[in-house]
């Protein structure tokens, strides 16, 4: 694929109105994510270690090869375009692979994170009623357990089993490395990622072939006119999420560019740092979070760091992280914001225009950016409103899976409301405010009070609940859980830590809550709802 843009001197506004999307009929994301293969097979696409001291590198032939195996694969277990196909593996080649594979067969690729726990997982291939699975040696006997409540899915792939019949690598040494990929249309639906809302379960978001392109614009730019020679890109974020996939691997490996992807649990900076300067990684995408966490490392500048742009979101920079990161990068970091249903539309690019630290930037050539009142109506420079982006927009997602009225409940107007409050200053850039619902964020990661509290009530000891996020040095916001026990029930110590433990188990780690603070009765509204704004008051005051 060839960049949009080439590096030179732009004026931002003349660039905007000069930039006109060219999105073809057909557009496939497994075509186009493997197409440098055709070009240069023998080009790297992944660097790969884990922290047991595997190192392995696989050029973009190999992963073409493979992907059309599995593919052959896929369509022998009766995979059909339009099916959801499960992968649940970590920053490993096998995920890639799964990917293209899962989109040239015209199925829909279904992102499920190695760290959800039981609930979590349940929940989604539930209700994407998903018909195969990758996973890896970790997460097999899981879904084995949830197989019988899965009717719908008849094909379980093991990446670390060696028998025929669900071993990966056996059925791939079996299997036809030429075939013919399904010819989708750009609009067609690409890939299935649940993200969390205000109330209720996760919402699985639809996301259509295009939305790759629609990227393209935010994610060079914010790259410093990504790709240049000798390119190499990381990023922490998990694969499975949007910033990991579509934000990293994916449009990487579009414009032929390898990837690092490190296989680890937990955030190891000192050995993150070995890994930047052995690869000589030039581009990355490190949420704030982990720039906090690599600020901990001693000595830190006596890496040999090649960084030439980096990109963060996920949660607010801040100035004093930015302007750590300058000094010891060596690079303005472009901060940007962006979700999955409306992902990439609005950044900085320090090549184009100065950065102010704290601005989330202005928007993308190609995207529509405003802050809007309730109805949809672009509020005046300096006045708060909720940020929108147009809906007419090759970015935005097809819709909230079966929950039609969920996604018709964020139009404004004719913009999509993205839910953060901010404003327009006068010299174009916009400014994040908070939310305007009771998403926490999170370490990057945005969590719907309405999971954790479903999963916290299944303890025994808790009779009501209600969370809320509060403020963190380290990841923006932590759960908070205010709890009111069964009658007789002693709100102890180690009884906070079994709860915690419980909510742990069943959804993610990053999803339990790290206080918890025992009440006798939830501040409620006339009409039975949890007045979480008074539980912010309450914390605030130090309860």
């Amino acid at each position: 694929m060839q960049p949009l843009f080439k590096p030179g001197h732009y004026n931002y506004d003349q660039l905007c109105r000069d930039f006109r999307w060219d999105i073809p009929q057909q557009f496939n994301i497994g075509v186009a994510a493997a197409g440098h293969a055709h070009r240069n097979p023998d080009a790297v696409a992944l660097f790969y270690e884990n922290d047991k001291g595997t190192e392995k590198t696989f050029t973009f032939g190999q992963l073409l090869r493979d992907a059309y195996r599995l593919a052959n694969v896929l369509i022998a277990k009766d995979v059909k375009p339009g099916d959801r196909v499960g992968i649940v593996l970590p920053q490993r080649y096998e995920a890639g692979v799964a990917h293209i594979a899962i989109s040239i067969t015209g199925a829909i690729a279904l992102p499920l994170s190695v760290m959800f726990g039981e609930d979590a997982l349940l929940y989604r291939l539930q209700d994407s009623s998903a018909s195969a699975i990758l996973v890896d040696a970790n997460q097999r006997e899981l879904v084995q357990t949830l197989q019988s409540q899965l009717p719908d899915l008849h094909t379980l792939i093991d990446c670390d089993d060696n028998s025929a019949e669900q071993g990966l690598w056996p059925l791939l040494e079996k299997a036809r490395d030429t075939f013919e990929p399904h010819q989708t249309l750009a609009d067609d639906p690409a890939f299935l990622i649940y993200t969390s809302g205000t109330t209720g379960p996760p919402k699985g978001a639809l996301g259509a072939h295009r939305c790759l392109i629609g990227n393209l614009t935010g994610f060079e730019l914010s790259q410093n006119f990504f790709p240049q020679p000798h390119d190499v890109f990381w990023t922490p974020a998990d694969w499975a999420w949007t910033g990991g996939l579509l934000d990293a691997l994916l449009p990487s490996w579009c414009y032929g560019i390898p990837v690092l992807g490190y296989e680890a649990r937990g955030f190891d900076p000192e050995r993150i740092c070995h890994l930047l300067q052995k690869y000589s990684v030039t581009n990355g995408f490190i949420p704030p979070t982990a720039l906090k966490m690599l600020r901990q490392v001693p000595n830190i500048d006596r890496f040999e760091f090649s960084f030439r742009a980096i990109m963060s979101a996920g949660e607010t920079l801040g100035t004093e992280i930015y302007h750590w990161s300058e000094e010891t990068f060596g690079v303005q970091v472009n901060e940007m914001c962006g979700q999955t249903e409306f992902n990439y539309i609005v950044g900085n690019s320090s090549a184009i225009y100065p950065v102010r630290p704290g601005s989330m930037g202005k928007g993308y050539p190609g995207h529509r950016i405003e802050p809007v009142d309730a109805d949809g109506n672009v509020v005046p420079v300096g006045e708060t409103g909720e940020l929108a982006a147009h809906r007419d927009d090759p970015v935005m997602f097809l819709g909230y899976w079966n929950r039609d009225e969920a996604t018709r409940d964020k139009y404004r107007g004719d913009y999509w409301g993205l839910g953060d409050l901010c404003y327009r200053d006068d010299q174009g850039y916009l400014w994040f405010l908070g939310r305007d619902d009771d998403v926490i964020s999170s370490a990057g990661y945005r969590i719907g009070p309405g999971e954790v509290e479903d999963s916290l009530i299944k303890h025994p000891a808790v009779a009501q609940c209600a969370v809320i996020g509060v403020p963190d040095e380290l990841r923006g916001q932590i759960i908070k859980a205010y709890v009111v026990l069964t009658t007789g029930t002693e709100g102890t110590e180690q009884l906070a830590k079994e709860i915690q433990q419980s909510v742990k188990s069943q959804l993610a780690a990053h999803e339990y809550p790290r206080q918890i603070t025992f009440i006798d009765e939830l501040p409620m509204t006339t009409t039975g709802k949890v007045r979480r704004v008074a539980l912010r008051e309450l914390h605030e005051t130090g309860h």
